[in-house]
């Protein structure tokens, strides 16, 4: 494409206040560096300096408008805040010039080019994914050697002969099910082979539950905090870590007004209890954060917590961290590229301890996925298209699109009346309509048809390509050690992840897949995309425009090797490359359905879960039950579907497909469970259904014997058979084992069956029973 010249104004508005922004407050006089507020020496945060080189530096093209704006070279070089007041001047001026720039696209000469739409060219926009693909939707695998087994929770030894370990707890036990290993995951369940713990509203209970036939509920305590549903844990030894939200309030008088109104600021809090007295747990340590909850993960002894906030312009507040002993306020950095809009996102190491280590914040775009290896953790978040994008690039694609196509003598008479400069926008629009108009009405009926779909096709491709040059991922980098903080580097990659497992580190390499989607109107198009980054987050190898009108359903990475499954009508499952710089497709298999989730069973097989599906006679596709399949990946370049389960029919729904801590996987034991929610109709044949069973519900799981050969049921697990009503407490469904026992819980209730012949061994109603204390204290 040719560059876009654009008015002298544009230019100078543009570059003289966006440069002068940059430098102004990047350039800034030495100051002496204000001292954080501190808490007790053991719990003071760590200054992090940010390295004094990066591999590239900022781009001021940033501001070079061409036909595509370019979109910059993000910096890798963060610029820290000195103070709360630079914070605020730099939101002042950020919000200004940004409001400067919008006027004054509006405000210019804009021409808009009238482009009808031929009926040919209208396309129905393929359905979405069922599950929506939200950052909860969580899926991928272990990266470790092939020489380990695949489980979908970490099988815990314990060494009886330790002093410190409960000689009641067994020697092997699963745990939450897991992204990367080593590296765990917050949920509302969490075990040691011996008590479980289970947050329910603001309650916890702890469960006495191997041996199992005693299992029963020792303890159920409340938090004194806000009515919520307390769904974020770790446990670590005797340590249990809580993360659950609160608000606090405020009083402000906005300028020039006179009556102070409410402020209400979010909070993120980190409890840490003691729970070695089973009976008498006690709290430790408290954190209150301000922002959202975004996510946390724990490594050895430290959690890592990712807290959001909006950024207020009117009342700024900063994020700070109120602990036992004092008020922390954690650096703030920011990055030299502008963004449409700012958040704080920060970011808390909390010993187990109980000590608070370390805590900074970055303003940027809002985090969404994350992704976090041993050593370091990565905040995406997606930049779109922006209002003023969009109003800059339409003259553009009025002067290179539209114009070129018409006859030479109507170019040359537009580009004379836009270089008029004794006439404003409205009369150059004015006089490039009429002759738009004479144009128009001078061809056949066959001419202008025939001009106005060149016109559509040329700016769908154009219009495709700008989004495509727009709507991206932004990828900060931070390095993890022991609770210290150091920034490492950001890109940004076209499109936009599913999820955290569409990500994954390996070898020094980051490698992610995202579907792009671009919009017309015409046409939706969709395409999908692996990149991979170097150590420093440059793009060293793609692989583009994979599956054309499909979108991602669920990605896999395994060492080299990355299962990619997009889905439209047919269940196309990918097998790709990663061993070089030059992604490639080895293998495809084309199949009815989709998986929702994969989950790998050794090094040449890996379980699908999703959904049936059929074509149905309007030529659309008609989603089914549940979908369990085996997948051969012996040979990468022919991918095999060897084993299928189906599980009821179009009504039948499986957490797993959209959560992986609700599936259990282990090879050593043979042994898949997986919950099912249906209505009996579903589960029975046609000729046995009874009326009422279509207002029956079943909720439990079904267990199957697995091998690399596939599957065989052994047995169901049925927690609840209702009708009408439904009176049980709300709880996602899990599933775990401790020595040869299954323990399920649902909504409520805890089985345990033996896992040889699934005869039941004990039930537990986790929120009827056990003693109960008002608040911990």
């Amino acid at each position: 494409m040719n560059k876009i010249i654009l008015s002298s104004a544009l230019i100078a508005i543009i570059v003289t206040g966006g440069l002068g922004m940059y430098y102004s407050i990047t350039v800034t006089p030495q100051v002496k560096q204000n001292t954080p507020v501190s808490v007790q020496e053991q719990n003071t945060i760590k200054t992090m300096q940010a390295p004094s080189k990066f591999p590239y530096q900022f781009s001021r093209e940033v501001f070079d408008l061409t036909v595509f704006p370019k979109t910059p070279i993000l910096s890798n070089e963060p610029v820290k805040f000195e103070s709360a007041k630079e914070i605020t001047e730099f939101l002042k001026q950020s919000q200004k010039t940004q409001q400067q720039f919008n006027l004054f696209v509006h405000s210019s000469d804009m021409l808009m080019a009238p482009v009808p739409e031929p009926e040919s060219m209208k396309m129905p926009r393929p359905e979405m994914p069922t599950h929506g693909g939200s950052v909860s939707l969580d899926r991928s695998v272990f990266p470790t050697p092939f020489g380990s087994e695949w489980n979908s929770g970490e099988e815990v030894p314990v060494q009886l002969g330790d002093p410190d370990v409960n000689l009641n707890s067994r020697s092997d036990y699963s745990t939450t099910n897991v992204q990367v290993k080593n590296v765990d995951e917050p949920d509302y369940l969490k075990t040691d082979g011996k008590y479980v713990y289970i947050g329910t509203q603001n309650t916890i209970s702890i469960i006495d539950a191997y041996p199992p036939e005693s299992a029963q509920v020792i303890l159920r305590f409340a938090l004194d905090i806000n009515q919520q549903n307390i769904e974020n844990m770790f446990l670590n030894g005797d340590k249990l870590v809580i993360m659950y939200y609160g608000t606090s309030e405020s009083q402000a008088i906005n300028e020039f007004d006179y009556k102070p109104h409410p402020i209400y600021n979010s909070k993120t809090i980190i409890s840490i209890l003691d729970v070695s007295d089973k009976e008498h747990p006690k709290v430790i340590s408290k954190h209150e954060v301000d922002g959202n909850y975004s996510d946390s993960r724990m490594v050895g002894d430290m959690v890592y917590m990712i807290t959001t906030s909006n950024v207020d312009y009117s009342n700024l507040i900063v994020p700070a961290i109120m602990s036992d002993t004092g008020i922390v306020h954690p650096d703030v950095y920011r990055f030299p590229n502008p963004e449409e809009s700012y958040n704080f996102n920060t970011v808390t190491a909390v010993n187990v301890s109980g000590e608070l280590v370390n805590s900074e914040t970055f303003m940027m775009g809002y985090a969404n996925s994350i992704h976090v290896s041993e050593k370091n953790l990565y905040i995406t978040y997606q930049k779109n298209t922006t209002p003023s994008d969009y109003d800059t690039m339409q003259k553009a694609r009025f002067f290179d699109v539209i114009v070129p196509l018409l006859p030479k003598d109507i170019q040359d008479k537009i580009k004379s009346i836009q270089n008029d400069s004794s006439l404003d926008s409205r009369e150059k629009w004015g006089q490039v309509s009429q002759i738009l108009q004479d144009t128009y009405n001078n061809l056949s009926k066959e001419e202008k048809e025939d001009l106005f779909s060149k016109m559509s096709k040329a700016v769908a491709e154009y219009d495709s390509k700008f989004q495509n040059d727009t709507r991206k991922t932004v990828i900060h980098k931070v390095a993890l050690d022991d609770g210290n903080l150091t920034y490492m580097a950001n890109n940004d990659v076209p499109g936009y992840p599913l999820n955290q497992f569409s990500m994954d580190e390996y070898s020094g390499s980051f490698r992610i897949a995202t579907t792009s989607e671009t919009y017309s109107p015409n046409q939706t198009l969709l395409s999908n995309n692996v990149y991979v980054l170097d150590d420093s987050l440059k793009i060293a190898g793609k692989l583009e425009k994979i599956a054309p009108d499909e979108r991602v359903y669920s990605a896999r990475f395994m060492g080299d090797k990355l299962y990619l499954v997009t889905f439209r009508q047919m269940d196309p499952f990918f097998v790709i490359d990663l061993s070089s710089n030059n992604p490639k497709i080895l293998g495809e298999l084309k199949i009815p359905g989709f998986s929702n989730y994969l989950q790998p069973y050794d090094e040449d097989h890996i379980i699908g879960i999703g959904r049936d599906t059929k074509e149905n006679s309007w030529g659309g596709v008609e989603q089914k039950g549940v979908k369990i399949s085996m997948f051969d990946v012996s040979n990468f370049n022919k991918p095999k579907e060897t084993s299928t389960i189906l599980i009821g029919d179009s009504g039948t729904y499986s957490d797993a497909m959209d959560n992986h801590k609700a599936l259990l996987l282990d090879k050593s034991k043979g042994i898949l469970s997986i919950p099912i929610k249906t209505n009996i109709a579903s589960l029975k044949p046609q000729s046995k259904i009874l009326n009422e069973d279509y207002n029956k519900n079943w909720y439990g799981f079904y267990v199957y014997r697995v091998s690399s050969s596939g599957f065989t049921e052994k047995g169901q697990i049925l927690h609840y058979l209702w009708q009408y009503n439904y009176n049980s407490q709300s709880m996602q469904p899990r599933s775990f084992y401790i020595d040869d026992y299954l323990y399920t819980v649902m909504d409520g209730s805890m089985k345990i069956n033996d896992i040889s012949n699934m005869n039941e061994i004990n039930s537990v109603k986790i929120q009827q029973t056990g003693n109960v204390i008002p608040f911990v204290p």
